[in-house]
């Protein structure tokens, strides 16, 4: 029987605002389960126990519970849609104080969690996994097990709302900060920001080109073999030991910069654009976001690499976004090392210190803290150019911290973190007041990164009025992986992680992920709801060749998500992105098409009440229409799509309005 319109209007309705429509469940066969709860020891019935050896675990449901040791428990479970479904369960943990892995295979997909001591029955939550449509495979694995099975529950994911916190943690955070946050928070869940880490300093073998250029200090220029010339400023003019005269740098006609190898008295170009040119030659243009090191500007051996040219023009010119790590160094025998000495860079560190307190980095009157303040200084005195300039900047310092997991710092691999999470976050803070307060940046998004090794992960938080943004790097291509593979491309959204990070804060920090080897799928990220703010994939070096190298990018996989909708480049940035005063423009996603219909919000060629429910969604949401959407919407010509526009194509698909577009 056919629906009536009014049918089809409540039912499209329904669906585009999010409701699930009930329908009667198929018949299931009968070695599926249906979602719901379940007595353990009625999917293990050979394994039931009513006590742990000695131990009476009393208050248990059913027949008895599982004791875990040594067998798999499997199951089929059959579900309805492709999406995120909740596994938990009814434990008991009493073998290790510390806690007990655990293992879980969806599909095959392997994930192991903590779970924490308890002789009490205990909910938990393994997380929400991605299932498909029909009958999947569910397996409670003994890696490493000894946990106690009361009930198994399997329901329908029930996931939050993302919202974007649109207001910086510093309250004294400069306009065009603000209105970047706020164009953050509103594509936060909608869309993925691409980004990507460019080579710092002078760049690897694969970056660089070399020329021997002659100069001409009359004519002010100099010239290549082919007759190419290159301009230089005046300042950089300079003269050898041995008398002759060159310049520290020059400029081809492209603008592209060489620097002079007093070494090999050459210029030397490094092509810090390679990824870059690489994401364009995929999609058409440049990523959104471009990471910066600012590790060698730093009173050890420190240089002007021009990153903080680069990040200003990238800002200010290219209406780019940028993020800045700081792999901040040491000496690497601070004991021996005199303040205010320059050392090679070959004694200098950013890994663990033995030799480095941190605890005392931030005790006035130490040895480490005075080093910490010429450090930071430095710092501040490149980011204080980028303020001047009105370039906002998302600031990672200290990042990575919890490294392999642990609350002392057992797992740390850098050395801001190597005394563990209280000490990490002390100097964290430090490093926030000295930079706002003692210097007076304001022009600073904060990202810290977290883990979700074990429940103390959260415990590295640092703190709602310290950061603007959570993040995982993400480097799981040979590690930390659920496909069974040890190496090649994952593009695992890493869902799971991304609701720890969010549950870590409350939902009140945006989740991002700062770096990245492989980059998830479109696929992945949409259907299981994984809402990345952004990516960064880290730099080519020749070696690791982390966005075009073939281990770690599926290159169809790649080109898919960079040219989709759901995946914001430069070009699709607004062009009031740090004038906005807190009217965001959500991004352009497709091109003016030729063949254009009034009312035609989809641009799929017809009217109809789908492009109703876009508008609706666009204006209750901030569901993104496309350029020609926007201008198609616009059928009362008043110049933006509004209710009013809804309520027209509204009346021109059930034939009350004849014509479009409708003054």
């Amino acid at each position: 029987m056919k629906k009536t319109r009014n049918q089809f209007i409540s039912a499209a309705l329904a669906a585009a605002m999010g409701f699930s429509v009930c329908a009667a469940m198929p018949a299931l066969p009968a070695s599926a389960l249906e979602l719901g709860t379940y007595e353990a020891e009625a999917l293990q019935p050979d394994n039931v126990w009513t006590s742990i050896y000695n131990d009476e675990v009393p208050g248990y449901s059913g027949d008895g519970f599982v004791y875990h040791t040594n067998s798999t428990i499997s199951l089929e479970v059959e579900v309805p849609e492709d999406g995120m479904y909740e596994i938990s369960c009814r434990y008991v943990q009493i073998l290790n104080e510390e806690g007990r892995q655990s293992t879980v295979a969806v599909n095959g997909s392997e994930y192991m969690k903590a779970f924490p001591y308890t002789a009490e029955w205990t909910d938990f939550s393994f997380g929400n996994f991605r299932m498909n449509k029909g009958v999947n495979t569910v397996e409670f694995m003994p890696k490493y097990g000894y946990v106690a099975y009361d009930t198994i529950t399997i329901k329908e994911a029930v996931l939050p709302e993302l919202k974007g916190n649109s207001e910086p943690c510093d309250p004294k955070a400069t306009a065009e900060t603000k209105s970047l946050m706020q164009y953050l928070a509103s594509v936060y869940g909608k869309h993925i920001l691409a980004g990507q880490q460019e080579i710092y300093g002078g760049g690897s073998s694969m970056h660089q080109t070399t020329k021997s250029l002659t100069l001409n200090t009359t004519a002010g220029n100099l010239t290549d073999s082919d007759g190419n010339i290159y301009t230089y400023n005046e300042e950089d003019l300079n003269t050898a030991d041995d008398g002759s005269t060159f310049v520290w740098k020059c400029f081809d006609k492209n603008g592209k910069k060489y620097d002079y190898d007093s070494q090999n008295r050459c210029y030397k170009l490094t092509n810090y654009d390679l990824e870059f040119e690489y994401m364009e030659s995929l999609s058409g243009s440049f990523p959104a976001i471009r990471g910066f090191d600012l590790m060698n500007y730093n009173p050890l051996y420190g240089w002007d690499d021009g990153s903080t040219e680069r990040l200003i023009d990238w800002v200010t010119k290219k209406n780019g976004i940028a993020t800045v790590c700081w792999h901040l160094n040491l000496p690497t025998d601070f004991t021996g090392y005199e303040l205010g000495t320059a050392l090679d860079w070959s004694k200098c560190s950013y890994k663990n210190n033995s030799t480095f307190s941190v605890a005392k980095a931030v005790e006035e009157g130490t040895k480490e803290n005075e080093f910490l303040n010429q450090c930071i200084e430095d710092l501040a005195e490149q980011m204080l150019l980028a303020q001047e300039a009105g370039a906002p900047i998302l600031f990672r310092p200290f990042h990575e911290a919890e490294g392999n997991g642990g609350l002392n710092g057992e797992g740390a691999w850098f050395w801001w973190a190597q005394e563990g999470a209280e000490a990490y976050k002390a100097l964290w803070k430090y490093l926030y007041t000295e930079l706002t307060e003692t210097y007076g940046l304001h022009n600073l998004i904060w990202v810290q990164n977290l883990y979700n090794w074990s429940p103390d992960s959260a415990k590295w938080y640092v703190g709602d009025d310290y950061v603007d943004i959570v993040g995982l790097d993400k480097y799981n291509t040979v590690y930390n992986r659920h496909d069974g593979l040890t190496s090649g491309p994952n593009l695992d959204a890493e869902t799971g992680i991304f609701y720890d990070l969010y549950n870590y804060v409350g939902g009140r920090k945006m989740v991002a992920m700062p770096e990245n080897s492989s980059v998830p799928s479109l696929d992945n990220m949409t259907i299981e709801q994984a809402g990345w703010l952004y990516f960064c994939t880290w730099y080519d070096n020749g070696q690791d060749n982390f966005i075009s190298g073939e281990n770690y990018q599926d290159k169809e996989a790649l080109t898919e998500l960079l040219k989709s909708d759901y995946c914001i480049m430069l070009d699709e940035l607004p062009a009031d992105l740090y004038s906005n005063g807190g009217t965001v423009t959500p991004p352009a996603t497709d091109e003016p098409a030729d063949d254009a219909v009034c009312g035609d919000t989809n641009t799929d060629g017809e009217v109809n009440i789908i492009d109703v429910l876009l508008i609706c969604k666009n204006l209750m949401v901030g569901d993104p229409l496309s350029k020609q959407g926007a201008v198609n919407a616009d059928v009362d010509l008043d110049g933006k799509p509004t209710a009013t526009d809804a309520l027209i194509i509204l009346q021109f698909t059930i034939d009350l309005i004849k014509t479009l577009p409708v003054k």
